[in-house]
Parts: structure tokens; sequence; C-alpha cells
């Protein structure tokens, strides 16, 4: 009975594995592209805001050239 199982025992071929550290590598390139990503929107949004900031700043500046002018302007026609 032994000698019988040992003979239909067939040798089987190992798969080859791929190596893990390949797959984390991967994984951790996919992270590093999204990190980017999140980096790259968030520093946009932050451009966004300071223009929008400035655009503000500059209608302020704007308006009060004006009233300044306006106010040159009476002064002038009084002398």
């Amino acid at each position: 009975m032994l000698e019988t199982k040992k003979k239909n025992k067939k040798k089987k071929k190992k798969k080859k594995k791929p190596p893990q550290n390949k797959k984390k590598k991967k994984k951790k390139k996919k992270n590093k592209k999204q990190k980017q990503k999140k980096k790259k929107k968030k520093k946009k949004n932050k451009k966004k805001k300071k223009q929008k900031k400035k655009k503000t700043k500059k209608k302020k500046k704007k308006k009060n050239k004006k009233k300044n002018n306006t106010t040159n302007h009476h002064q002038h026609q009084l002398v």
C-alpha cells in the first residue's frame, strides 16, 4: 500500500510566485501619484483663492482711485 501511494504521487510543478515587494511598489507608486494629484489640486485652489483676493483688492483700489479722482477734480474746479 505504501509503495503504490508513492507511485501515484506526481511531482507538482511549482508555480512561480511574483515577488511580493513588486506589488507593494506598484501600490506605492499609485499612492504617490494620488498624493501628487491632491497636492496639485490644493495648490491650484490656493492660487485661485489668491487670484480672487487679488481681484477684489484691485477692484477696491480702482474704486478708491475713482473716488479720489472725483474729489480732486472738484477741488481743482474750486480753485
